[in-house]
């Protein structure tokens, strides 16, 4: 790749870190887009072995790469929260990704979109994971920061948020119910 595409990509990369979230961080600031996405990688990281256990022939090295690039379009859109998120704004995400992976070489392009239709047909155990830990990441997040910056529905969504993404794998249907009990314990506590 030449010096000028990769830094043109980089550019793009970059506004991930400016495009902030509707979650907010444990400090009480809203969370770039580039730092769930982080963290969905360090999640994805933590519990590839349990995975590896479940699912044999899972390549836990796509899920990582999934998870590095699931939001990219966002860096073009911005964040749509998902109680908030329309057909039309998954359409323009979409197109956002095509011509961000047409800054790339030919090679790159297609291993990206190659990597983002298989995540969006969530078909195989590698789309699946990453879209239950894409969720959970978001719960946990929530978990940590003040409950004064949930919304109403924000309580109901943690009881239900995900559930349907988890069902595929014991291991994450537990993991699930941990963070829903996490959930439970905060609203709680706020009370």
């Amino acid at each position: 790749m030449d010096n000028r595409t990769l830094l043109d990509f980089m550019a793009v990369a970059e506004k991930l870190k400016c495009n902030t979230r509707h979650s907010w961080t444990s400090s009480g600031r809203h969370e770039s887009v580039a730092e769930h996405t982080y963290r969905l990688c360090v999640f994805a990281w933590l519990v590839k072995e349990d995975m590896a256990r479940e699912f044999p022939d899972c390549d836990m090295d796509k899920v990582m790469k999934m998870c590095l690039f699931h939001d990219l379009g966002e860096a073009v859109t911005g964040d749509v929260p998902c109680f908030e998120k329309k057909k039309t704004d998954h359409e323009k995400e979409a197109k956002a990704i095509e011509h961000v992976a047409g800054i790339l070489p030919a090679a790159q392009q297609e291993e990206l979109l190659s990597m983002i239709q298989e995540l969006e047909a969530n078909k195989t155990p590698e789309a699946k994971i990453v879209h239950a830990l894409d969720k959970m990441e978001a719960l946990i997040q929530h978990n940590e920061a003040s409950i004064d910056t949930w919304l109403p529905l924000e309580y109901e969504l943690q009881m239900t948020y995900g559930q349907e993404q988890a069902q595929f794998s014991t291991y994450l249907r537990s993991l699930r119910k941990t963070v829903e009990q996490d959930s439970v314990d905060k609203i709680e506590e706020g009370k």
